[in-house]
């Protein structure tokens, strides 16, 4: 089943997804080396809930926080711990609020003090490739047109795109129909209908696509431990161009002035 949206359940489902780029922004602030991945967990749920919503991840199918933090070649779903970021580290985090009873659901991946080159290039290129997927997220494309722009794109710089994990719908569920991988032939799958939300999500890896997933039951991670990153944005499906509900903005103000 995949749901389409009114106008007005659009305009209750941005300011979930507005509430999450906001939330990333006080994560922003406080990314540095020596911080601990619990502290950003704390701010995050606290923020969200002086906003009037609660963390959409906390207690879903079991996850114990309110973000997903995964760090260096951990790819997504990294539970916040005593772990201290450091210098060199690049760090995606995930996050999701529930108000209003939309979702809204975005990623950023930060770089940590001084990167590595060719891995603040993978950060680079995994957005840019987000944006590139979007372009095709238009009434009359189909899902497989969005994977393909993403996997052209970053496969032209000899990286790789995760499999096991897909993009989706977004909106009264967390997790909706339809799923939205990021590799694919265009003209494949499903129809864009006007009014469908989608959680568009590229994770990209440095090294080879294959990832395990640790004893912890969560996080994933890539197989020969090179870095990963991921952006997310939350969009609706229009004519001629993709409505963007989430927002960089606040996150990039932020790290602009740092």
């Amino acid at each position: 089943m995949i749901y389409i949206k009114t106008d007005e359940e659009v305009e209750i489902q941005r300011k979930s997804s507005l509430l999450v780029g906001k939330t990333l922004a006080e994560v922003a602030k406080l990314i540095k080396p020596g911080v601990n991945t619990s502290v950003l967990d704390k701010v995050a749920e606290t923020y969200i809930r002086d906003n009037g919503a609660v963390p959409g991840f906390k207690g879903y199918g079991g996850f114990p926080a309110t973000l997903c933090i995964s760090v260096n070649e951990e790819v997504v779903h990294g539970i916040p711990g005593n772990r201290e970021l450091k210098d060199g580290d690049i760090v995606s985090v995930d996050c999701g609020t529930l108000m209003n009873e939309f979702y809204g659901d975005s990623a950023y991946t930060f770089a940590v003090g001084e990167v590595d080159e060719k891995v603040l290039l993978l950060l680079e290129r995994t957005k840019q490739s987000l944006y590139l997927g979007i372009e095709q997220a238009i009434v009359g494309k189909r899902v497989g047109d969005i994977g393909h722009a993403v996997q052209h794109y970053v496969e032209g710089f000899g990286y790789t795109v995760v499999r096991d994990l897909v993009g989706h719908g977004v909106g009264r569920n967390l997790h909706e129909k339809p799923e939205v991988p990021n590799y694919g032939r265009r003209g494949s799958g499903i129809k864009l209908r006007n009014g469908m939300c989608l959680a568009i999500e590229p994770m990209i890896n440095l090294g080879v696509k294959d990832v395990v997933q640790d004893k912890d039951g969560w996080t994933i991670r890539t197989v020969d431990a090179q870095p990963s990153a991921h952006f997310e944005h939350d969009i609706v499906v229009r004519n001629g161009k993709a409505d963007i509900m989430s927002t960089f903005e606040y996150i990039e103000q932020v790290l602009n002035n740092k």
